[in-house]
């Protein structure tokens, strides 16, 4: 896999200036030539606390992550007593953690002299040097987190997902229960194609690799659609995803800090990314939401609408529940064109 390197990073923030900076969300360009009307009009990004308490999210969105047609979408949900303090670590760490491996890699190869010979052998070539920066960066941010004084992070955790886009390339990195969902034109419709797997305990390849290393994994009784994660001996801490940055307490029985990483090559019908907390996804199907940012009057504000629906969603359906944390990230493609298209719509659709 290489060396990975921990060094604090400057590729971006250093060399950056903030356009939007709240609590729980950033929004920059890591390149003075990036068009700033341009990131606010085909990008959003919002996060709303629930009623648990201090809102455990957060969430990133680059333009020009390392090219000018280029951008880096990632959400981060934390859990446990800190798991806020994680994700937050997470959120300003990680874009520049794995932008520093992937250039380190790309600048030894030209070292070797490695030799591309069309453009297929490129682009998986590409896509095998984003790889081995976000495995790296992945590792090396676990590490990061652990190795943080004070701080007790052995039942706190937060999950990550990651969408990287360069030009007509889109790069997944998935690390716990937060979704990415592509939103496309097929016969004349929109709909959602689902880009990553939610990494719950209930997984039977996540719950083999979590039994095997002596972890437990089942429901309570009060809850028998929710399996979580337990140690050996102890009915704790009951972790209700299968992968996760944190958690150390569970790293020596199965939760891993290993992402789930893809590629998709983007087609001049792919519209749209939404990357969203389990906030979103545990009220709403992916073609509400997919309806919901394609129908929201301008892309600036698609976020917001799905973190609004969602928490309308939440006390509707479940009036007596605490409302969890929603956070949304929407990423344009390009410009769309709504009137052109029908919008699927179904309660029961995915």
């Amino acid at each position: 896999m290489g060396i990975c390197i921990s060094a604090e990073s400057s590729e971006i923030h250093h060399e950056s200036s903030n356009l939007a900076t709240e609590e729980n969300v950033t929004v920059y360009e890591s390149s003075k030539n990036v068009n700033l009307s341009k990131i606010h009009r085909l990008s959003s990004i919002h996060s709303k606390k629930g009623s648990k308490g201090l809102n455990q999210d957060a969430a990133t969105l680059c333009q020009g992550y390392g090219m000018e047609d280029a951008a880096f979408c990632g959400v981060f949900d934390g859990h446990g007593r800190n798991g806020r303090i994680v994700s937050q670590i997470v959120n300003k760490r990680l874009s520049s953690l794995i932008l520093d491996q992937k250039n380190m890699i790309a600048h030894a190869k030209i070292d070797n002299n490695t030799i591309l010979e069309d453009d297929d052998s490129c682009t998986n070539k590409n896509f095998q040097e984003w790889k081995e920066a976000i495995l790296c960066a992945f590792r090396v941010m676990d590490k990061e987190v652990n190795q943080l004084e004070n701080l007790d992070f052995s039942c706190s955790g937060t999950t990550a997902i990651v969408a990287i886009r360069q030009s007509e390339d889109l790069i997944m990195a998935n690390l716990g229960d937060s979704r990415a969902v592509l939103g496309t034109i097929c016969d004349g419709e929109i709909i959602p194609i689902q880009l990553t797997t939610d990494m719950k305990p209930g997984l039977p390849r996540e719950a083999d690799r979590i039994r095997s290393c002596n972890g437990r994994v089942f429901a309570l009784h009060e809850e028998p659609h929710i399996q979580r994660v337990w140690l050996p001996n102890e009915n704790s801490p009951g972790l209700a995803m299968s992968r996760a940055f944190g958690d150390f307490i569970l790293k020596d029985h199965g939760i891993i800090a290993i992402p789930e990483i893809s590629f998709r090559p983007l087609t001049s019908s792919d519209q749209f990314v939404v990357l969203a907390s389990d906030g979103v996804w545990d009220v709403l199907s992916n073609i509400e939401v997919c309806s919901i940012v394609w129908m929201t009057e301008n892309e600036a504000a698609a976020a917001k609408a799905v973190v609004e629906a969602a928490t309308a969603a939440w006390k509707s359906k479940y009036p007596s529940s605490k409302v969890d944390d929603c956070t949304a990230v929407c990423l344009f493609l390009q410009k769309k064109q709504r009137s052109l298209v029908y919008v699927k719509t179904g309660n029961n659709v995915n």
